[in-house]
C-alpha cells in the first residue's frame, strides 16, 4: 500500500503535464471525482489556465500543469521522497541513468530533480521541505500503486535497486503471462509493497516507441463505472475492465491526450 508518510523511496507525488490544463482538469475530474484549484492564470490555448492541483474531499491528490517541453508527449511523472536530492542524482548517473532537471529549489516547498532510468523510464524525486506531497493515497480518487513497463526489468531492477534500495519480488502471472515483479521501500515489510515492473518486448511499448515508462493507478469505487466515465469524456481503453485474482477489476486507459493511468477496484480484503 502507498501512505503519505514520506518513507524514503515511497510514492510522495504526481503531476501531469498536458497541452490543454482546462481539458485535462475537466476529464479528471469527470472520471476520479478531482476538484481542480488553479495556481496561476496566464494566456495560452488552455483558456489561461496554466497549472495548479487536483484535490479529492479538500485533499491534494496530484498536480497538473501546462505541458512545455518541445515534443514530449503527455504524461504523468511519479515523484519519490528522498532525503538528499543532489546525492540521489550522483547515485543516478553512476547507476548508468541520465539527469533531465538538475536538482533545485521550489520555494520554500522542497527540492526536485527529474531523471531517465538507462530504458528510458522518465521519473523524479522530492526533498520535502514545508510541501511534503500528496495528502491521500491508498483511497478512492487517489494514488493506489505505480507501474514501470520496461524492455529491460533484470536492468531496471538494478538500475533503481541502486538508486533508491528498493527490495524486489518475483510472482508468475496467469496463463504464462510472464514475471511480475512487485516494489517495496528499503527496509519495510511486504505490506507497504508501493508498485511493481514487468517486462514486454519493445513492440508493445508503442505508447514510447520503445521506451520504458511509469505510469500510476488510481483506486476507484466502480471499475466500470470509472472506464464509462473515460470514453464519454474522449479518453480511450487499452485494456479491461478485466479481473486480476487477488487484485481487483482495473482497466488501462488513456486520457484525451493519451496520457495513460490504470482504474483499479481493489478486491474484498477475505
Amino acid at each position: 500500500m502507498i501512505t503519505t508518510d514520506l518513507t524514503p523511496g515511497s510514492p510522495c507525488w504526481l503531476d501531469l503535464g498536458a497541452p490543454d490544463v482546462r481539458a485535462a482538469s475537466a476529464f479528471y475530474g469527470a472520471v476520479l471525482g478531482w476538484d481542480f484549484e488553479s495556481m496561476g492564470e496566464g494566456e495560452g490555448e488552455s483558456g489561461g489556465m496554466e497549472g495548479g492541483v487536483f484535490k479529492k474531499d479538500g485533499k491534494t491528490v496530484a498536480g497538473l500543469g501546462k505541458l512545455s517541453e518541445e515534443g514530449a508527449r503527455s504524461a504523468w511523472m511519479i515523484y519519490y521522497t528522498v532525503t538528499d536530492a543532489d546525492a540521489t542524482t550522483r547515485a543516478v548517473e553512476g547507476a548508468g541513468g541520465t539527469v533531465r532537471v538538475p536538482p533545485r529549489d521550489l520555494g520554500e516547498w522542497g527540492r526536485m530533480a527529474q531523471y531517465t532510468d538507462p530504458s528510458g523510464g522518465q521519473f523524479a524525486v522530492w526533498q520535502p521541505a514545508d510541501n511534503k506531497g500528496f495528502e491521500l493515497a491508498d483511497e478512492p480518487g487517489s494514488l493506489s500503486w505505480t507501474e514501470l513497463y520496461t524492455s529491460d526489468a533484470a536492468g531496471a531492477r538494478q538500475f533503481y535497486g541502486s538508486v533508491f534500495g528498493w527490495q524486489f519480488s518475483d510472482m508468475e502471472m496467469p496463463g504464462g503471462g510472464g514475471t511480475y515483479t512487485m516494489i517495496t521501500p528499503a527496509g519495510l515489510t511486504e505490506d507497504r509493497m508501493q508498485g511493481g515492473l514487468m517486462q514486454l518486448g519493445e513492440e508493445d511499448l508503442s505508447l514510447t516507441d520503445g521506451r520504458a515508462y511509469w505510469h500510476p493507478v488510481f483506486a476507484v469505487p466502480d471499475c466500470d463505472a470509472a472506464v464509462a466515465a473515460v470514453t464519454e469524456n474522449g479518453g480511450s481503453v487499452q485494456m479491461g475492465p478485466v479481473d486480476a485474482e487477488g487484485v481487483g477489476r482495473l482497466a488501462v486507459c488513456l486520457d484525451r491526450a493519451k496520457a495513460d493511468f490504470v482504474v483499479l477496484t481493489p478486491s474484498s480484503p477475505s
